[in-house]
């Protein structure tokens, strides 16, 4: 193995595992309080567009955290940058509770309770951005040219199955209280940071000269259009998971033995479509794409058109069944358009630049959570079905542009 062959800071499979296993845990850590929080604020008389708009703002400066983070990582070490990280989401988070059950208790009201929900909030989007940056640079210190962009691609994946794990796990703690699915995603935040401490070797203060190509910039003309393509979709997908919850609870009014109160019961359900849709991504994830590494080309315009239908019966047909069936079918086109778009995206670069790519399309969920929540709750307060037709007419029309032309190029490099 030449040099340029060699890893700069090896890590065991084991040690790779758990840097995955806490990406897992920032995922269900972040998307979560769209199952939970969602409802429960509205019923803390907060309104809708309040509602996004406290999680919109978070999520602004958790954004522009993030290379922040990534350069006191390179100071002071990746471990230890990931280890806080892990804790600040959990404490912060844990703030966020409390403030969010004294406004549920009536303890705090009206503009104190948004104030007081918006200063919690705020500390997570400055404290806890580290984990991801630090993460995929140990990764990038952890592989070779051939190996990296697989080794990212893992931590990507890792933290998509945390985003939809997060969510289905609220189904499962709904009914022993509204506020414990967010108590499950801080403790788990809270033992993977020990886990991580113990498991990975001693952080270094500088990472010395290595051979790994410059980040690619975001006005890169290579990588631009699939970080377009993605950030278009995650801004269809924000006004979604913001505004689901919302939508069961008023379309349906489920108030039963399974749930003790009406906020438990808004939980429990959103969770349930929340598990639908990560069920059939896992399986497709799994028992498809993993094992048959499908052409990118080929399968992004059938996952966004089944993702398109999927959205459009959800809002035609009234059972929750039939909501259950259309999220199931929305989970079979995720799995498939969201690796196709970021394979495209890796693959549009050279094969020394893939890890770098891979790092910056990263960037397109968080940047799309930016505004597509506020865009779905303003579209909610108009007509509630309004972010449901919405999207599926946004990924309908990404769905035409792969079709006819993504589908068309040919894979380079």
């Amino acid at each position: 193995m030449t040099e340029l062959e060699k890893p700069l800071r090896p890590l065991t499979g084991m040690q790779q595992a758990m840097i995955a296993l806490a990406m897992t845990a920032m995922g269900a850590g972040m998307t979560i309080n769209f199952v939970v929080v969602a409802p429960l604020a509205r019923k803390a008389g907060l309104t809708e567009i309040e509602v996004a708009g406290i999680l919109t703002l978070s999520t602004v400066i958790y954004t522009i955290m993030i290379p922040i983070w990534g350069r006191i990582a390179d100071r002071v070490g990746r471990k230890r940058v990931m280890v806080f990280s892990l804790f600040a989401m959990g404490l912060t988070n844990m703030a966020f509770l409390f403030a969010l059950s004294a406004a549920l208790a009536g303890v705090v009201t009206g503009l104190t309770t948004f104030l007081l929900l918006v200063f919690t909030r705020l500390w997570f989007g400055l404290l806890s951005p580290g984990l991801q940056p630090a993460a995929m640079a140990a990764m990038t210190d952890a592989t070779t040219p051939l190996t990296r962009a697989g080794g990212l691609g893992m931590l990507g994946a890792a933290m998509s199955v945390g985003s939809i794990l997060g969510p289905a796990g609220a189904a499962v703690l709904a009914p022993f209280g509204a506020l414990v699915p967010l108590w499950g995603t801080i403790i788990l935040n809270l033992i993977v940071g020990v886990i991580l401490g113990m498991v990975l070797p001693r952080s270094r203060d500088r990472v010395r000269e290595s051979h790994r190509p410059s980040p690619l910039s975001f006005t890169d003309a290579r990588v631009r259009p699939h970080l377009m393509f993605l950030l278009i979709y995650f801004i269809a997908i924000g006004m979604i998971q913001q505004t689901v919850g919302w939508f069961i609870e008023d379309r349906y009014g489920f108030v039963d033995t399974a749930a003790r109160t009406a906020g438990e019961a808004a939980v429990l359900y959103t969770g349930i479509i929340f598990s639908c849709l990560a069920f059939s991504m896992i399986v497709v994830q799994f028992g498809y794409i993993s094992p048959r590494r499908p052409d990118p080309r080929r399968i992004l315009p059938i996952g966004l058109t089944l993702v398109t239908i999927g959205y459009i019966c959800a809002d035609a047909f009234h059972p929750f069944w039939a909501m259950c069936l259309s999220f199931l079918v929305v989970g079979v086109g995720a799995a498939l358009a969201v690796p196709a778009a970021n394979a495209l995206g890796s693959l549009s670069v050279s094969r020394e630049e893939q890890g770098s790519a891979a790092a910056l399309l990263a960037a397109a969920p968080p940047a799309g959570f930016i505004f597509g929540p506020l865009i779905g709750a303003t579209l909610y307060s108009v007509m509630p079905s309004l972010p449901l037709v919405a999207s599926a007419l946004i990924v309908g029309i990404l769905a035409v542009y792969a079709f006819m032309v993504t589908a068309r190029k040919p894979l380079s490099p």
